[in-house]
């Protein structure tokens, strides 16, 4: 009788998982999304000033990994939550 609890509350996590991978799933999408303005923000700045803006970049590099967190969590390969569970990956 001791394992039915287990197997209840080993089913349950998965669930609270999976709804944490849906979460994830729909923040990587508009994480996506703000990269692509980061990366034409920084195309038009470079042809107007011939460079890049460093802040603009390292906060692009900071959404790169905050993307990578997220597909090391939703496919299983990491039990690290991404922010907000965490902190901003810097």
């Amino acid at each position: 009788m001791s394992e039915y609890p287990v197997a209840t509350a080993e089913k349950r996590s998965i669930w609270i998982r999976g709804l944490l991978m849906i979460l994830m799933a729909l923040a990587y999408q508009l994480a996506g999304t703000v990269l692509f303005f980061i990366a034409l923000i920084q195309f038009v700045l470079a042809l107007l000033s011939d460079a890049p803006n460093p802040r603009l970049a390292a906060f692009g590099r900071s959404v790169g990994l905050f993307q990578s967190q997220i597909a090391s969590f939703v496919s299983f390969a990491s039990e690290d939550l991404p922010f907000p569970f965490a902190d901003w990956p810097s």
